[in-house]
């Protein structure tokens, strides 16, 4: 498939830089294939659910991966933005560099003046990407991270205002327990605890996965065709007592809800082909587009996505191509919030 099948015009005023206040005010779309499409709210969902049916949440937690950094070189200093994308080891971690002009392999960095971080550049990858391997232990680092980095917002928000002290919750769901993902599974940024309590008091159930949000996530499909492209690996944990929950819970007649295209892409990668979920603690690289049936999930709650994305080839493969194409044209011309921060929608599985 061409990735230009895949494009639309989005106003860059639909591109929301804040959160809905109250989380439960948020535009929802829904997209069913046989009841046709709804323009409701994000606290409408209790009315779309029923007791049985199961929520799979992903349950990473954001890292403040954003740093403000000093490069030092015979003599002089020049400063530069860090965004660390991935750890290779603990200390080793793959990086994009923003002006990457002043970095050169073999650098020496810092990161804040009182305590710094400290890394030396040890490659520079054609694809942009750099490798910092750091002074401090494993440990060290991640604290150090909490007391110096801000939230890594995806490019469409930072080109247009600065990370602050508000996105160190708004970035974060609030069922966000396991660390290492350097970006949000933003689809969970909807919920809060009352929401959740309202959906458990009706007999909602609801099961916690992990995958480690790569960068990946924002970066541009770069080929003309679909098959030529390759995902980023991210790293997932489903427990045996999850899949057995989740297993149980479609076997008595609930329907799977993922929460997002990351909690899709997960159960996807450990669902047999009798749609059964296994146990799975590896690294996942599926990419899921039309054609590919998916058979772990009967819905998914997800935000609106960039135009030529992988997550919007997803939504296509999920809901139907054209369904898709239709609903993100009603989205627009009625001035849906889109991205991270924006309005979500709710489709049913017409894979």
């Amino acid at each position: 498939m061409l990735v230009s099948d895949f494009d639309f015009h989005l106003p860059e005023d639909l591109i929301a830089l804040r959160p809905m206040v109250p989380r439960e005010a948020a535009r929802l779309l829904v997209v069913d294939g046989v009841k046709g499409r709804r323009d409701l709210s994000v606290g409408d969902l209790p009315a779309l659910l029923r007791a049985g049916d199961m929520l799979v949440l992903n349950n990473t937690r954001v890292l403040p991966t954003q740093l403000k950094g000093m490069r030092h070189r015979d003599g002089q200093d020049a400063g530069f933005e860090a965004t660390l994308i991935k750890s290779l080891d603990g200390q080793s971690w793959e990086a994009f560099l923003k002006p990457g002009r002043k970095i050169r392999q073999g650098d020496s960095v810092r990161f804040g003046d009182t305590d710094p971080l400290t890394a030396i550049v040890t490659d520079k990858g054609e694809d942009g990407i750099y490798v910092l391997r750091f002074d401090q232990s494993p440990a060290d680092l991640i604290n150090g991270l909490h007391r110096l980095g801000g939230m890594p917002l995806p490019p469409y928000i930072r080109s247009k205002r600065r990370e602050d002290a508000q996105d160190l919750n708004d970035y974060q769901t609030v069922f966000a327990r396991t660390e290492g993902s350097v970006a949000a599974p933003t689809a969970g940024l909807h919920f809060t605890p009352e929401l959740l309590e309202k959906l458990a008091n009706m007999g909602v159930l609801t099961e916690e996965i992990t995958l480690h949000v790569g960068a990946g996530t924002f970066l541009p499909v770069k080929v003309d065709d679909t098959k030529d492209h390759k995902m980023h690996a991210e790293f997932g944990i489903i427990t045996p007592d999850s899949a057995a929950r989740i297993n149980a819970a479609r076997a008595a007649g609930g329907r799977i809800i993922c929460v997002g295209t990351t909690a899709l892409r997960l159960l996807e990668s450990a669902c047999d082909d009798q749609r059964v979920i296994h146990p799975f603690a590896a690294e996942t690289a599926i990419f899921i587009t039309p054609g590919v049936k998916v058979r772990s999930a009967d819905i998914l709650w997800t935000n609106f996505h960039l135009p030529k994305s992988t997550l919007f080839m997803l939504v296509s493969a999920f809901a139907g191509t054209e369904a898709m194409k239709a609903a993100y044209a009603h989205a627009i011309e009625n001035r849906y919030r889109f991205f991270s921060y924006g309005d979500a929608c709710f489709l049913t599985n017409r894979s």
